[in-house]
């Protein structure tokens, strides 16, 4: 089958979607949704010696950004088929704007390395500290980050279960093309803002 010209899309190439939290000023968590995120291996960054980094991508100018800039530390945690419809609502809803965003919360666990907020309900969290900023213009910035400590569904680490099969038990969402989430085995998960309204 022949291939043609497309601008720019990434349709096919779906990402894993997370939550991101922070603590604002006054100690009460905030959490934003986003998908532009991508592992590194950090060598040696600042002088710590090699370990597993992430990059993370954030356009335009929101809470979550401002939050990260300020405390230089956040958590990621992977978005399950049960935390869409929070992390849609997350992502649909401005923390600027908002000021009762966090009306709708998950259960909030301290991170066990960093003073971050993790979720309880994720199968999968990071706790991340930036170790440098790239602005690429328009509000467009890029986070490189260290992982600093990671926790994880106690069923997910028994390798006497194959790993597809652990796999599968996640049921993580991708940011799939045309503004819709996706399933890892294909199956629509509805477009933007259409989750959250089962709040």
């Amino acid at each position: 089958m022949s291939k043609v010209q497309v601008k720019n899309w990434n349709d096919f190439c779906p990402q894993q979607l997370f939550l991101y939290g922070t603590y604002r000023e006054d100690g009460t968590p905030n959490f934003g949704l986003f998908c532009w995120f991508s592992y590194l291996y950090a060598q040696q960054i600042k002088d710590e010696g090699p370990g597993m980094g992430v990059m993370v991508s954030i356009g335009g100018e929101k809470l979550t950004k401002d939050l990260i800039r300020k405390n230089g530390i956040f958590s990621a945690n992977l978005v399950t088929e049960e935390l869409l419809p929070l992390a849609d609502y997350y992502g649909v809803v401005g923390g600027r704007e908002h000021k009762d965003k966090m009306r709708y919360s998950p259960t909030v666990e301290k991170g066990v390395v960093l003073n971050v907020p993790t979720i309880a309900e994720s199968p999968v969290s990071m706790e991340l500290q930036v170790f440098q900023e790239i602005h690429l213009g328009n509000n467009n910035d890029v986070f490189l980050c260290k992982i600093m400590g990671e926790t994880m569904r106690e069923d997910l680490t028994d390798k006497d279960v194959p790993f597809i099969d652990r796999f599968k038990s996640v049921k993580q969402v991708l940011a799939g093309g045309e503004q819709r989430y996706v399933s890892t085995d294909g199956r629509d998960l509805g477009a933007w803002g259409e989750p959250m309204k089962s709040l």
